[in-house]
């Protein structure tokens, strides 16, 4: 039972994903109890987030219903739950929709509406389509009723139909019943949305299904479709129509039927069809032939074509242009009638898309209407009618009147009922007078026609006219024509029936009715004490006045009283209009009251006696008080408190206590504008008494906050000047209204209803209202201007003076800032900025705006006679100019004017060219005047009178050029500048040449364009050009003002975008626009408006706390607000957030892991995503404190100044917790990298440079995770623009390889080099040549070739910064590996490579190893001046992460007396740092004192030793290790390796190196071919450190191969590259004769080359060994002992071919010998003097052919071509012969044992290498052929070594041989080198028997053999000391005396670097490599040593050989 309940300690996650469905069922059941308890934006649901669709989808049934109520609690309560919709739908659709479960079922389909319901309604419907197409039935039938559902709840508008109807066709011939049943009832709730326009879109469902269709469609009810499901933002929308649910008739559900059926086109849900392509071919040939049948054929063709319903757009020119000339000119009928038809379809079928077309048809087929015939006319009648909705009237305008004018008879009735028919179809706006008046002209004439058709179609047409437009239009006309045509006219007008909206003038019997019908509406119940529903919408109760009457009051209003001043509808902030609160009768209200008040409240208040009345309103007060808001019925308690006597009472003590009553319900509860109404007649009335006048007020004010004060505004003063006449109460109402303004703001008042009260208060005879009134006056021109002040020029002049000094008291005070009403509501008094803004709206909402409205304007259109528009155009200038004085004369007249100017337009613009000066001038000032006299109308006649303006600022007068600016600053003020930059205007103004107008409009668009917040940019751009051209242009002054213009249009474009316009300039220019842009880019003004408003929040955010949520200051609360706001105030402020910033938890992993099973977005985009920025901000929420998260992600960029500074003291304070959310601080500083704010970027890298630093203090690495999302993005910023921020990305660079290792970090700035930027590339480049200097070439990635080639290509850069950082980069390398950079970097043009040569030349860097002549000079030779004066190695002391600054050198202690004067010398002066003291000791006592053995002691491990050690997380610390092990700094090489030899002898850390092995060797190999190439001949680094180098490399090597796991991990280049510097080291002659250590290392290579030929992967190690000979051969320089060691390792191969056959990959061994073969055929060996190679290879083909037999031939599986192969054919050979017999290539049984290390078999071999003569036969080449290559090779500065040592075995052999000949063929110098040669190497091999018996002695002691044994060629003496200094050492290793070497060997394993310095005698004869032991004894650099005599040497050797005799 244990087991059973096991799971229960799991978290509820894991439960939910267990194998055991009980626990799954548990996991679910108690994830939907959390997600019912958890806030909507707990972080917890995030977790679940991939796991929902595993909820979904459980394969038990039981435990998939629990998981689906888990699912639905999740969507009702998560806020992230719409980001599971794609997953979770496809869940539900395929594994519940089948299911047999009901309840399973259902709760599916409830899923997939909840998501419709969050919203996500697109992706549910996508999924459901998809599911319509599976397999299964049960899953369509489901997929279609959850479409039915959804549009059934949600409706047409959120549940789109179009691809739903796609699918339906499909779905009614499906063979499942119940998917044909479900289609069908889709396809009814579809029609019951959409009605009979879906019809058109299922026409191709059979007929028997369609009629079925048709009969449930007749079924339906006529009631309009209603949403009953509404979407999570539609919850307002929810409640407001159940609310109106009950007030809604059946009229109003008829016509909102309708309006819903009209939303939806059966065009929209048709699919267009491309006919273009299947016009046939010879179509327009065939359509212009002779012979009409075949023309006829040719639209028979078409026709069908043309016929559907919606067409794809195209190109239909050809056609319609065809179909065009078959109408116009075509004489046979039948065909025109045809060609009408297809132009119908194209019209029908294209809509819009038709318009290119239309004009040019519709004027042939008005022609043709002159046709007789029926067919014909019918036909073209429908083409033209199907073409006008793809055009204007004003388009075909010119042919229509053309048209109408026509001789034909036939052609005016048709055009005339063709205009009737488009005016039917036209709105108002579209028929403006300059369209209908020559129209209307026209029609008018035809009424006088002798025709009745004619005067009956134009009847017709003007009737259409009347019922669209009105009679104002058409009176003109009227005027003039008989009483019988305009009775003709009105009739047809009544017959009129419009296909859209127009000024239907309705029949009176129709008003009649309405107005009989409006009674009807009013309560029937009770006397009307209420308000009822009245001709003036929001009427007020009856109790408002004392004449209580219902529906009365609109007719007492007077004339001046405009009618829609208090109109019924929203207020400006939204409140609720009357309807929104239902009229209640009385009795619902005595019903109410006695629930909601006690009897002792509602009793009193109808007493008769005052004091009882006075108690019970003092209770009422006390029982509201003590009400919560949501019990309050606000209607209700206002309507008792107004009942008899009301507020009408006599007591000024009761009437005082209502009115603080009803201020207090005012306040506290929600009151409507329903109940405010009953309040605001009694609050007016009193408003005037001297003793509750004050507080009348204050209840005004406190409605006006509760709803609006523009509501209740107009309806107080409604009330005091229309329903009472006490002046009292209309001044003081005035005063209320002032003040209330000043309290509210103006943006809700409507100054056009306040208008006519005011000069009806002006007109009065009491003069406390007429000062109210100027009182009032005053307050509004504070927000109107001075337009206000022209409404009242028609007053007094008294009256006028006393407003003027009104006036003069606020002229210049801008408006208080509100404190009441929406100010306080949206958070008032937020900032100064915010208030500056409000301050603009108000005046924006009642100032210029609001004037077009208030102002009588006049109609000057018919003043513009024909008369003034031909005396403009006069040839005379008086005449011209006399008339437009007459327009002058007209605008002073009008003052204010409407947008109609008639003809004036096109003659004003004529007259704007006129070359008569003072006319042009006079025609800018009525332009001007014409611009302030019609307002922001003007907007219309831009583009005409622009051009001309513009083209002013051409003149050579200044006068004209002051009046023209000054013009287009008027205009731009009304219509904005947007216009002046659309159609080219601007940019063909300043295309010209001529100078003055360049530097008048630059001028003016410097000041202008700065006003403005966004311009379109493609007019913006156009004009860039010529503001490129204007910065060079010769004038001085259009040089200046377009450069003063320059930073106003960058503000619009960006600088970005202008800097990439420059790429199309010349280069020269291109480089002076640049410069003047980078220059003026500092003088970019900030936007007006939202910038604004920002800068002003941050003012006064800035003040905040660093980690608070920015907190909005308190508004000054108004007198009127309760006193518990400020309460609640301070206990918000206590509840701020106080919790750390950052909380540390192990959240890293997890992230981690959910982003590596792709449960989160991967952090790699080009620009952040919202997606990421919301991932971030949800990942941040459970570790960063809500007030941090606030911060971070504002809007204000301070915000996030302030949390980057909380994060900086983090890293001091709080460290655990900064690094647990390292990667969440990096990504987030990714995001910030993005901003273009220099502050927040410097800010950015403040805190990364303080993070890595304590980073890499707490010895933190950073992992693969936090690194790729962190330093891609990080690089980028290095070619930042801005200084300051390079320098602080190149710090960071340096901290960035103490915590991340330098070859990944490499990779990455290679990327880098990728970019466009090449400020960028640069610096990578620098960095890149700062980590070679420092960590050498083992860095470069991924191979040193590769990166180098990659580096050289920057060399050609166009950038001369990134070609000098290339070279320099390069530089750094060559340093290291010399002239082998030129093979790293591969080919290079000619011009590269001069660049690299000569930079390689002129630096201060030599290549390694060379000479000692060339080291002296190096010391003496001058840096490069060009590189700086600093050393070479000045980036070690900023850069090396692993060893910090070097300590100071200690001052020396010696005595200076004797010491030389260095600096004089011009020497270093270098002080060793550990100079020991001389003991003054007898040599004497020294040799008599007895030998002591010293103990061996055990050096503590080093601290990084340890740190690796016992590190959990040792592969990010090997990562770092495994890169300095090839670093050009011995002792950290070193100390790396150790390092790693720790971990490789424990077997659990070693584990940790099992992905890591490749790149260990690759490095090992670098340092070893660095140590043999470059350690070993620099000076500067002390032999003993090499052999340390040496020894320590080895044993690493030893240490990893003995362990067989990793052995087999590497790889075969890499084991190639091993082998190779292995072998290198082997045949090193310096070992031998320059360190006296050198045979032991030797040796010690020997046996390691043994154990990697034997431990690694056989495959591998054969195929790098096949590889490596091959390699050898190609190159002529190799050594033949190379080879031949090469050779010796694959004959160890082949001996233990037998044993590992099995095992082997016999198909890649045969490609590498087919390779080889391919590459070096047999036939090629017989010209070379040696086939060895060749005979290895074909012994290792004979012995896998031995060992397999004829199974070989079906391993040629990688060989592409076997046939052609040699290696098949030599395989096919051995089989044939068979394979025992013997084999002519040379044994591997006596070369193998050399390998192994044993003795050799052969006694007659007495050489340590095969000889090339011994190997070779004789019959494959003559003598002369042997000797004339040895001759070559003795030639050869390279090999003649070589040479000679062949020529002297070649004499040994053949002494009969003479060699004379070819002597005789050589110069005299070249014979005695030879000799001489020859004479030395006889004496060299007869004196080796000293060295042959150390060696002999040192394997006596225990040695493991010599193995590949390379003899040294260092010559001796028997005598000399060294053979008795060898003989010495033996001796003393034998006696253990050298065993440990001075007791500080650290037990097995490798020495630290940091020993002591030990004597010689310290060291062993050789280096253990067994098991037991893998250590490297200590190799610290040993004191000098001077030689002592032999005699004394022989003394000590006899006294130790006693010694140990005793």
């Amino acid at each position: 039972m244990g087991d059973d309940t096991e799971y229960l300690k799991l978290s509820i996650e894991d439960r939910c994903v267990h194998k055991s469905w009980k626990a799954r069922l548990n996991g679910y059941e108690e994830a939907a109890k959390l997600f019912s308890k958890l806030d909507e934006k707990s972080p917890e649901f995030s977790k679940y987030l991939g796991l929902l669709k595993k909820f979904v989808t459980d394969n038990n049934a039981v435990a998939q219903e629990k998981g689906l109520d888990a699912v639905l609690l999740y969507l009702d309560n998560a806020a992230v739950a719409p980001k599971t919709v794609g997953e979770v739908s496809t869940g539900v659709i395929t594994k519940c929709l089948n299911s047999a479960r009901t309840k399973t079922k259902e709760k599916g389909m409830e899923i997939l509406l909840m998501y419709i319901e969050l919203e996500k309604g697109e992706i549910v419907q996508e999924e459901l389509l998809k599911g319509l197409d599976h397999k299964q039935p049960k899953i369509v039938a489901a997929c279609l009723t959850v479409l039915r559902e959804a549009l059934h709840g949600f409706g047409s508008k959120i549940l789109p139909v179009k691809p739903i109807v796609k699918t339906l066709p499909k779905q009614f011939e499906n063979r499942d019943k119940n998917v044909r049943v479900e289609a069908k009832l889709l396809t009814i709730e579809i029609y019951r949305w959409v009605g009979a326009a879906f019809k058109a879109a299922i026409q191709n469902v059979s007929p028997v299904i369609l009629k079925e269709l048709d009969e449930e469609f007749e079924k339906l009810p006529g009631k309009a479709a209603k949403q009953t499901r509404f979407l999570k933002s539609q919850q307002d929308l929810k409640a407001k129509m159940e609310e109106q649910a009950d007030a809604e008739d059946d009229e109003d559900e008829e016509e909102e039927a309708g309006a819903v059926a009209a939303d939806i086109d059966p065009y929209d849900l048709l699919d267009p069809v491309e006919i273009l392509s299947k016009i046939p071919k010879d179509f327009y040939e065939n359509i212009e032939a002779k012979k009409w049948q075949i023309r006829r054929e040719a639209l028979e063709a078409i026709q069908p074509l043309t016929s559907n319903p919606k067409l794809e757009p195209g190109d239909y020119g050809d056609l319609c242009r065809a179909l065009k000339k078959v109408i116009g000119k075509d004489t046979n009928v039948m065909l025109v009638a045809q060609a009408g038809k297809c132009l119908y379809g194209l019209a029908t079928g294209l809509r819009k898309k038709f318009q290119p077309y239309a004009g040019q048809c519709i004027q042939t087929i008005l022609e043709k209407f002159k046709e007789k015939k029926v067919s014909v006319v019918t036909s073209l009648r429908d083409a033209i009618d199907a073409m006008f909705p793809s055009t204007t009237l004003q388009a075909i305008q010119e042919d229509v009147l053309t048209a109408l004018d026509s001789k034909n008879p036939a052609i005016k009735a048709e055009t005339s009922s063709f205009l009737a028919r488009c005016f039917k179809k036209s709105k108002p706006a579209n028929l403006p007078k300059g369209v209908l008046k020559p129209l209307c002209s026209s029609l008018a004439k035809k009424m006088d026609d002798t025709l009745p058709d004619v005067r009956n179609a134009a009847a017709e047409a003007l009737g259409t006219v009347l019922r669209v437009m009105g009679e104002k239009p058409l009176n003109a006309f009227f005027a003039d024509m008989d009483k019988l045509k305009v009775e003709k006219i009105k009739e047809a007008s009544e017959k009129v029936e419009l296909e859209v909206g127009g000024k239907k003038s309705k029949p009176a019997e129709d008003k009649k009715a309405k107005a009989a019908a409006e009674p009807t509406k009013a309560p029937s119940k009770g006397p009307a004490k209420g308000p009822a529903k009245s001709a003036r919408p929001g009427a007020r109760p009856a109790t408002a006045g004392p004449k209580g009457r219902a529906g009365g009051d609109g007719a007492k209003r007077p004339s001046t009283a405009p009618s829609g001043g208090r109109k019924k509808g929203k207020g400006a902030d939204g409140n609720e209009d009357l309807t929104s609160d239902p009229l209640l009768t009385d009795e619902e209200v005595a019903e109410k009251a006695e629930i909601l008040l006690p009897l002792s409240v509602r009793q009193p208040l109808e007493s008769s006696n005052w004091k009882e009345r006075l108690a019970a309103v003092e209770e009422y007060t006390k029982f509201v008080e003590n009400m919560e808001k949501k019990d309050m019925q606000v209607q209700v308690m206002v309507r008792v408190l107004a009942k008899k006597p009301g507020w009408k009472e006599n007591n000024f003590q009761v009437l005082k206590g209502k009115f603080n009553l009803m201020k207090m319900i005012a306040e506290k509860g929600k009151v409507s504008r329903r109940a405010a109404s009953f309040v605001i007649s009694g609050a007016v009335d009193k408003i005037g008494d001297t003793k509750n006048g004050s507080a009348a007020g204050e209840v005004l004010t406190a409605l006006a906050e509760a709803t609006n004060l523009g509501w209740l505004a107009t309806e107080a003063v409604g009330y005091a000047f229309d329903d009472q006449k006490n002046p009292k109460n209309q001044s003081e109402t005035l005063t209320w209204l002032s003040n209330a303004i000043k309290e509210f703001g103006f943006s809700s008042i409507s100054p056009k209803f306040y208008i006519p009260y005011m000069k009806k208060a002006f007109g009065a005879v009491n003069p406390a209202v007429r000062v109210s009134a100027v009182t009032l006056m005053g307050v509004m021109y504070m927000y109107m201007g001075a337009p206000l002040r022209t409404l009242f020029d028609d007053e007094k002049p008294a009256l006028l003076k006393q407003i003027d000094t009104e006036i003069e008291k606020v002229q210049g005070q801008s408006p208080p800032k509100p404190i009441r009403g929406a100010a306080k509501k949206s958070g008032g008094g937020e900032s100064e900025g915010d208030d500056d803004e409000d301050d603009e709206v108000d005046e924006g909402a009642g100032g210029s705006a609001a004037m077009e409205d208030l102002v009588p304007r006049v109609d000057i259109g018919p003043k513009i006679t024909s008369q003034i528009i031909e005396e403009m155009a006069d040839s005379k200038w008086k005449i011209r100019g006399e008339a437009l004085q007459k327009v002058q004369d007209i605008l002073n007249e009008a003052k204010f004017i409407t947008p109609n100017l008639g003809d004036l337009p096109p003659a004003l613009k004529a007259r704007l060219a006129d070359k008569n000066k003072l006319l042009a001038t006079q025609t800018v000032n009525i332009c001007q005047q014409i611009a302030t006299s019609m307002g922001s109308n003007v907007n219309k006649y831009t583009k005409i009178f622009a051009p001309g303006m513009l083209s002013l600022c051409s003149d050579n007068k200044a006068s004209v050029r002051n009046a023209t600016v000054t013009c287009l600053k008027t205009w731009v003020e009304l219509t904005g500048i947007i216009p002046f930059f659309e159609d080219e205007i601007m940019m063909s103004a300043l295309s010209t040449e001529n100078p003055y107008m360049k530097i008048e409009i630059y001028g003016w668009l410097e000041e202008v364009l700065p006003k403005y917040r966004s311009i379109p940019n493609e007019g913006v751009m156009q004009c860039i050009p010529s503001l490129y051209s204007a910065l060079e242009d010769r004038n001085a002054d259009v040089r200046k003002k377009a450069q003063a213009a320059v930073p106003m249009f960058m503000m619009h474009l960006g600088y970005e975008k202008m800097i990439r316009m420059t790429s199309k300039l010349k280069p020269s220019s291109k480089d002076q626009v640049a410069g003047i842009l980078e220059k003026q880019r500092a003088n970019v003004p900030a936007k007006p408006g939202k910038a604004k408003k920002a800068s002003g929040e941050g003012e006064e955010k800035r003040k905040e706390p660093e980690t608070a949520v920015s907190k909005e200051p308190e508004p000054k609360r108004p007198k009127t607000a309760p006193s518990k706001m400020r309460a609640s105030s301070k206990k918000g402020a206590a509840d701020e957030d106080t919790g750390p910033a950052l909380i540390a938890n192990n959240g890293k992993q997890k992230r981690m892991k959910d982003e590596s099973d792709l449960r989160t977005l991967k952090w790699n985009f080009q620009a952040p995503r919202d997606e990421h920025i919301d991932q971030l901000k949800d990942q941040m929420q459970g570790t960063f404190s809500k007030a941090v998260v606030t911060s971070l992600f504002h809007s204000d960029f301070k915000h996030h100044i302030n949390a980057i500074n909380t994060f900086i003291d983090c890293v001091e304070n709080n460290k655990e917790a900064v690094i647990s959310n390292t990667d969440l601080l990096l990504r987030y500083m990714t995001l910030r990298f993005f901003d273009t704010n220099t502050t927040v970027i410097l800010k950015c890298l403040e805190f990364i440079s303080a993070l890595f630093t304590m980073l890499a203090a707490q010895e933190y690495h950073l992992t693969e995770f936090e690194a790729y999302s962190f330093l891609p993005y990080f690089i980028v910023k290095v070619g930042d623009s801005k200084e300051p921020v390079r320098r602080g990305v190149r710090n960071i660079m340096k901290l960035i390889t103490k915590v991340y290792p330098a070859s990944k970090m490499f990779s990455y700035l290679m990327n880098g080099l990728i970019s466009k930027n090449s400020r960028q590339r640069q610096e990578c480049l620098e960095e890149l040549g700062c980590l070679i200097e420092l960590y050498g070439m083992n860095v470069c990635q991924p191979t040193p070739s590769k990166a180098l080639k990659e580096i050289a290509i920057q060399i050609g850069d166009r950038d001369s910064g990134v070609r000098s950082s290339a070279l320099n980069t390069l530089v750094q390398a060559y340093a290291i590996v010399g002239n082998d950079l030129y093979k790293l970097v591969g080919k290079l043009n000619e011009k590269d490579m001069s660049y690299l040569e000569e930079r390689i030349k002129r630096s201060a860097k030599k290549p390694p190893a060379k000479a000692e002549k060339d080291k002296k000079e190096e010391k003496t030779a001058k840096p490069d001046q060009k590189k700086g004066a600093m050393p070479p190695g000045w980036r070690d002391q900023f850069r090396n992460p692993s060893a910090g600054p070097k300590p100071a050198q200690k001052e020396s202690k010696i005595p200076r007396e004797f010491s030389l004067d260095l600096d004089k010398l011009g020497l270093e002066q270098t002080v060793s740092e550990d100079m020991p003291e001389l003991v003054d000791n007898e040599v004497d006592d020294l040799l008599n004192q007895p030998v002591k053995l010293p103990e061996p002691k055990l050096r503590p491990a080093s601290p990084s030793l340890s740190r690796l050690a016992t590190s959990s997380s040792a592969s990010s610390a090997l990562d770092l290790a495994i890169s300095q092990v090839a670093s050009n700094d011995i002792t950290i090489s070193v100390q790396a390796l150790a390092q790693i030899d720790e971990v490789l002898k424990d077997e659990e850390k070693s584990k940790s190196l099992y992905n890591h092995v490749d790149q260990l060797l690759v490095v090992t190999a670098i340092q070893l071919r660095m140590a043999y190439t470059k350690y070993i001949g620099d000076d500067d680094r002390s032999r003993e450190n090499v052999i340390k180098l040496y020894r320590c490399l080895i044993a690493c090597l030893m240490s990893l191969f003995q362990n067989s796991t990793l052995a087999k991990r590497v790889s075969r280049e890499v084991l190639k590259d091993l082998i190779h510097g292995l072998i290198t080291v082997l045949l090193d002659d310096r070992m031998a004769t320059e360190f006296e250590d050198g045979p032991q290392v030797v040796r010690s290579v020997n046996v390691l080359v043994v154990k990697v030929v034997e431990k690694s992967d056989h495959n591998n190690i054969m195929g790098a060994l096949i590889k490596l000979l091959q390699d050898c051969i190609a190159v002529e320089t190799v050594s033949l002992k190379f080879r031949e060691l090469v050779m010796k390792c694959l004959w160890k191969m082949v001996r233990m071919l037998p044993n590992i056959a099995t095992n082997m990959n016999v198909d890649r061994m045969l490609l590498d010998l087919h390779v080889f073969l391919k590459t070096f055929p047999s036939q090629t060996w017989k010209e070379r003097g040696n086939d060895t190679p060749l005979r290895t290879i074909k012994t290792i083909i004979h012995s896998l052919a031995k060992i397999l037999g004829n199974k070989i031939l079906s391993h040629f599986s990688l060989i592409e071509d076997p046939n052609e192969s040699e290696l098949q054919a030599y395989l096919q050979k051995v089989l044939r012969t068979g394979t025992g017999r013997r084999s002519s290539t040379p044994k591997p049984t006596s070369n193998v044992s050399q390998i192994n290390g044993n003795p050799v078999n052969d006694s007659t071999d007495k050489t340590t290498a095969p000889r090339v003569e011994e190997t070779q036969s004789p019959r494959r080449s003559g003598k002369s052929i042997v000797l004339a290559q040895i001759f070559k090779k003795i030639s050869s500065k390279e090999n003649s070594r070589e040479g000679l040592q062949e020529l002297y075995d070649f004499k040994k052999k053949y002494p009969d041989t003479d060699v004379e000949p070819y002597l005789k063929q050589t110069s005299e110098f070249f014979r005695s080198y030879i000799e001489r040669g020859l004479k030395c190497i006889e004496r060299e091999r007869d004196g080796k028997t000293a060295t042959a018996e150390v060696v002999s002695e040192s394997a006596e002691g225990g040695d493991p053999g010599s193995g590949i044994a390379i003899t040294s060629s260092q010559s001796s003496d028997d005598l000399s000391p060294s053979a008795y200094r060898d003989r010495l050492k033996v001796l003393r290793a034998r006696s253990g005396l050298d065993n440990i070497g001075d007791g500080k060997s650290i037990g097995s394993g490798l020495v630290r670097p940091d020993s002591a310095p030990a004597s010689i005698e310290s060291k062993p004869p050789a280096i253990s490599l067994g098991t037991s032991s893998t250590s490297i004894p200590n190799t610290a650099p040993s004191s000098q040593k001077t030689d002592t005599n032999v005699a004394e040497l022989k003394k000590r050797l006899e006294r130790i050989k006693k010694q140990s005799q005793t």
